[in-house]
């Protein structure tokens, strides 16, 4: 078994999570196409790309395993499908002026997990994860108070990736494979959506000749590589350093969202800010305390 080297996971986790915190640059870039297409081509380049890379970054037996166990395409089926929704909401998040609410989402996730490893896999909520979990809550519903509706994006988003990671454990297949055949499940829907749409933008001879189409093409790389990354370095660091970096992401955005697209963060929205991140604060120095007592 090779050895740990953490300098390289950290070089390769931080990597991984500001290539994802930067993902808003790439989508404002082709903000020209609408988000549902744009998921359509992400799915189509990633399963392309992904088997490529496949054929480079060698999984030995991976496909045997699903073969023996059919119901495992079924649970990928399933998350291919809650990964796609979760794109979509942040594509059309992040070219709406509502990537503050993307980032919160992000932020609420890792308490969304602790929250749903309690109430699906019978899981016991230490103290301090049961306080982090109702500080986030208390920032929702301040949203919820200040503007009168449900923050919908960044709910949809911590709970479509939560479940995603949820459904994951069920089918334990690496990540680079399982993505790929997410995204190769995904093909046919992608592939009809394109034949059910003779207008879209990307139907047409003259869109393949504008900057847009290599946007598109570049999903797959875009998609898979910082995928690439967290794999490698979570062979490198242990997996709640891992946790710690991944506030990096969420972080890139909100800080893009204020200072590049100029996106209000107004009062009502530090509030809620302040609550989850004193949340994750918590959450994290529990974690570590956990992974104390445990060495």
């Amino acid at each position: 078994m090779a050895t740990a080297d953490p300098r390289r996971g950290y070089i390769l986790g931080l990597s991984a999570y500001i290539i994802w915190g930067l993902f808003p640059l790439y989508f404002k870039a082709i903000q020209s196409v609408p988000a549902l297409e744009i998921i359509v081509h992400r799915a189509i380049w990633s399963a392309l790309f992904g088997a490529a890379l496949l054929l480079v970054w060698k999984h030995p037996g991976w496909f045997r395993e699903l073969r023996e166990n059919p119901k495992r395409f079924s649970v990928l089926a399933a998350s291919g499908m809650l990964i796609a929704a979760n794109w979509l909401v942040y594509v059309w998040a992040v070219n709406n002026g509502r990537m503050l609410e993307a980032s919160l989402g992000y932020y609420i996730n890792p308490l969304v997990n602790v929250l749903l490893g309690m109430l699906i896999l019978g899981e016991r909520l230490r103290r301090l994860q049961w306080l982090a979990v109702l500080l986030a809550a208390v920032g929702v519903a301040q949203q919820i108070w200040q503007v009168g509706a449900l923050p919908w994006v960044s709910l949809t988003l911590a709970l479509t990736f939560g479940f995603y990671g949820l459904i994951r454990k069920q089918a334990p297949v690496a990540a680079l494979p399982g993505l790929v055949v997410e995204t190769w499940l995904l093909l046919p829907l992608a592939v009809g959506w394109l034949l059910l749409n003779p207008t879209a933008a990307s139907a047409q001879a003259s869109f393949w000749s504008s900057p847009e189409a290599l946007w598109l093409m570049a999903a797959g790389p875009i998609t898979l590589v910082p995928l690439v990354c967290f794999n490698a370095a979570a062979r490198n660091l242990p997996y709640t350093t891992l946790g710690f970096l991944q506030y990096l992401a969420p972080t890139l955005v909100m800080l893009q969202a204020i200072f590049l697209f100029d996106e209000h963060f107004d009062p009502s929205k530090l509030l809620a800010f302040s609550f989850i991140w004193a949340g994750l604060a918590i959450y994290s120095v529990d974690a570590w305390l956990t992974l104390r007592r445990n060495s």
